[in-house]
C-alpha cells in the first residue's frame, strides 16, 4: 500500500451547460464559421436565382426546379440564421437542431446537385452562371452537414456553452506522533 506521502492529489471535475433563454440579437453569430457558411449560403442561393430570372429561359422547367431548390435553400437557411441571430435556439436548446440542420443540409445539398446539372446540361449562358453558384452551394451544404454530423457525434450545442469546473482535492498525512 502507498503511503500518504506518495499519493497526488485528485482531480474531480464536473461539466454543467449554460443556457440563457432570453431572446437577444447578438452579431458576433456571424463572424463563427457556421454564421459565415449561412451568410455565404444565402448570397449563393440568391445569386442562382437571380441568374434564372434575368435569363431568356426563366419559365422553362429546369430553371423553375432550380428556383425551387435555391427558395428552399434561401428560407430555411434564412431562418435558422435569423434563429441563432436571435438566440432562439438556445432558447429552445432541448429540440434535435443539429440533427434538424444536418439532415436538411444534405438533403438540399441534393437537390442542388440535381437542380445545378440539369440546368449547365440546357446550355444557356445564364443557367451555366447559375449551375456554377448551384455547385459551389451544393459543396457548401455538403460540407454543413458532415460538419454538423461531426458535432452530433462529438457532443456539441447547436448553440450555449459548457463550463468547465474543476476541483482538486489533496489529501494530507496524518500528524506524525
Amino acid at each position: 500500500m502507498a503511503s500518504p506521502q506518495n499519493q497526488h492529489p485528485q482531480s474531480m471535475g464536473s461539466t454543467n451547460v449554460i443556457f440563457r433563454t432570453d431572446i437577444r440579437f447578438d452579431a458576433s453569430y456571424l463572424r463563427s464559421t457556421p454564421g459565415i457558411f449561412k451568410a455565404t449560403a444565402i448570397v449563393l442561393n440568391l445569386l442562382g436565382f437571380i441568374c434564372i430570372q434575368s435569363s431568356a429561359f426563366w419559365s422553362n422547367g429546369r430553371g423553375v426546379y432550380f428556383n425551387v431548390v435555391a427558395h428552399l435553400g434561401l428560407w430555411f437557411t434564412g431562418i435558422l440564421l435569423v434563429m441563432y441571430l436571435f438566440h432562439v435556439v438556445e432558447k429552445y436548446h432541448n429540440f434535435m437542431w443539429l440533427k434538424v440542420e444536418m439532415i436538411a443540409c444534405g438533403i438540399i445539398s441534393f437537390l442542388y446537385l440535381i437542380a445545378s446539372t440539369i440546368v449547365v446540361a440546357f446550355g444557356s449562358a445564364a443557367y451555366s452562371a447559375a449551375g456554377f453558384f448551384g455547385y459551389l452551394a451544393m459543396v457548401l451544404y455538403g460540407f454543413d452537414a458532415f460538419l454538423k454530423g461531426r458535432a452530433i457525434k462529438a457532443g456539441e450545442l447547436a448553440q450555449g456553452s459548457f463550463v468547465h469546473t474543476k476541483q482538486t482535492h489533496v489529501t494530507t498525512p496524518p500528524a506524525l506522533p
